[in-house]
């Protein structure tokens, strides 16, 4: 009886091992799907493609501190904004093509009247115009962005510059300057408004430490595949 009673013990353990073993296999095959559809790919797969460097910059130019806002260092004796200043070095590391966005109009060059343009311009979702255009897209496969964080959110040029563009197919990787707000919603907006694009999680430099950012951005770099 008791020989029974083992052998029916035994085989109700192995039917549970069963089902147990093929649930997990049902959740193993189901993983890849969610993170393709959440998008969070890490890395560049760059074989022989370019690489083309947009990015966005007001440096000030009323003296403000980097403690307190402001938003341009020099760098090689040469002033440039601290977005500029990243986009050079990621350009420099992975032999990139520099492309300044540009607008038609130009920003106030004082902090106050700047923060005040910038929020005069998101409270209308306004798209300004702008001056520069990219004439050979097609020929890039790996494109970052970069850009200022103003007011919680992407400067409204980016706006236009993401409506003028389509970056399907194409891997978009956004890095951004910041007072402590880091990327906000800007990377959940870009994924958004370029759904056929690889969007990457992106790279955010509080504006403090962009001067002594150069070791961190090659470091990124590295991890994302995009130098050895």
């Amino acid at each position: 009886m008791k020989k029974i009673y083992f052998i029916i013990g035994t085989l109700a353990i192995t039917l549970c091992t069963i089902v147990l073993c093929a649930f997990a296999t049902n959740n193993d095959t189901k993983t890849p799907e969610v993170a393709a559809s959440g998008q969070q790919t890490t890395t560049v797969s760059r074989i022989g493609g370019k690489v083309l460097v947009a990015y966005f910059s007001v440096p000030e130019t009323d003296g403000v501190d980097a403690s307190s806002g402001a938003s341009r260092l020099v760098s090689d004796g040469k002033l440039q904004g601290n977005t500029e200043y990243v986009a050079t070095v990621i350009s420099e590391a992975t032999g990139g093509d520099l492309f300044e966005i540009k607008t038609v109009h130009t920003y106030p060059g004082s902090h106050k009247a700047l923060i005040d343009a910038a929020k005069k311009e998101s409270d209308e979702n306004a798209r300004p115009a702008l001056a520069t255009h990219i004439k050979n897209l097609k020929e890039y496969d790996v494109v970052f962005v970069g850009f200022p964080n103003w007011w919680y959110d992407m400067p409204q040029p980016l706006y236009t510059f993401f409506d003028e563009y389509d970056f399907s197919g194409k891997t978009v990787v956004p890095f951004c300057t910041h007072g402590g707000s880091r990327f906000s919603d800007a990377i959940k907006t870009i994924r958004e408004m370029e759904k056929d694009a690889t969007v990457l999680d992106g790279y955010a430099i509080a504006r403090d430490r962009v001067a002594g950012s150069k070791d961190g951005i090659l470091n990124w770099l590295k991890k994302i595949g995009m130098t050895k």
